[in-house]
């Protein structure tokens, strides 16, 4: 709570989460870190007493001993900010329906595809994830995408066929990742992937920082062809697993760098501190990210749909949030 006063003076230690965790991490990037390598701070519970951290708090406790092996009835807690979730994903219609740019239409729908969930993204949530809105993502539009695919069913929309071998790029992916002959390790890549994301794209961000990172990602993404896998098995095999979600989470982190890069603007959870105002005359409007297989990032963009309803429902415009 004391080092919260310098950050959000009246919520103090109860302002919202990406407040508290931007708060940490500038605490951490100011040097006043703990840790042999003072890249963490200590979250003090022990002053509310056994009792009330047994009975309010089991959850953390039991997770501190876990994976930090200490009490938290006696001792400060290791911690660090880190992704609880992403705005973005794939973007849909409200129907569900996976929609891109193409030939100048900026709702272009992909016949056929749909994305629900943590997956799709149909803007509800703007900048800033509303947490509400997770339950409204898998219920209302799963449910949207249930009753759209119902309805081109029964309005026997052509089938088209698929292409022949269609499943071939998906074997070779698992067969040239199961079959990896490299000399780095999943855990090693990883873990700098994992570093580079924390210093250079997370709640602090400046265009130095992250052209570092993207420069730093870009080599990690280079070692993914000198992968090693040691395991070949089909049966439990972890070390397979690990290293199909590496692959996947390298990508991720690739779109996620260099379209924050290429957004000189705070928005939402986008909080730059060399451009700290939000800039709608030249931002408002959703990036559109590409990775090839080679590296290669390609950005375009779409514009923001703001709906009035009704006569008596009228957009609300955005605005900034402030404390």
């Amino acid at each position: 709570e004391r080092f919260m006063e310098r950050y959000a003076p009246n919520a103090k230690d109860l302002a919202s989460r990406d407040v508290v965790s931007r708060s940490m991490t500038m605490e951490i990037n100011a040097g006043r870190g703990v840790g042999a390598e003072a890249d963490h701070i200590h979250l003090h519970l022990e002053h509310l007493g056994p009792e009330v951290i047994q009975e309010r708090l089991p959850g953390i406790t039991e997770t501190s001993k876990i994976f930090a092996g200490v009490d938290a009835t006696r001792d400060p807690i290791p911690v660090i900010p880190t992704v609880h979730y992403n705005m973005g994903g794939i973007p849909t219609n409200f129907k569900a329906e996976v929609v891109t740019r193409k030939r100048g239409d900026n709702d272009f729908v992909i016949p056929g595809l749909m994305a629900i969930g943590e997956t799709g993204c149909v803007s509800v949530h703007g900048a800033n994830r509303l947490g509400s809105n997770s339950l409204l993502d898998l219920v209302v539009f799963g449910r949207a995408a249930a009753l759209r695919a119902k309805a081109l069913l029964e309005n026997d929309e052509r089938r088209r066929s698929l292409p022949r071998n269609i499943e071939e790029r998906a074997i070779d992916r698992l067969d040239r990742i199961r079959y990896s002959q490299g000399t780095t390790g999943t855990a090693e890549i990883r873990l700098q992937m994992q570093k580079i994301m924390q210093s250079h794209c997370a709640v602090f961000r400046t265009q130095e920082l992250l052209d570092e990172g993207v420069e730093k990602l870009t080599k990690v993404w280079g070692a993914m062809s000198d992968i090693s896998v040691t395991d070949r098995s089909m049966i439990w095999n972890t070390d397979l697993v690990e290293t199909l979600e590496l692959d996947n989470l390298v990508r991720q982190s690739m779109v996620t760098i260099y379209s924050a890069a290429n957004r000189p603007e705070s928005r939402g959870a986008h909080a730059r501190d060399d451009h700290p105002d939000r800039d709608d005359d030249n931002w408002m409007k959703h990036t559109l990210v590409w990775l090839n297989d080679a590296g290669e990032v390609s950005i375009e963009y779409r514009p923001v749909h703001l709906y009035t309803l009704t006569d008596d429902v009228q957009l609300v415009a955005p605005k900034a949030r402030v404390y």
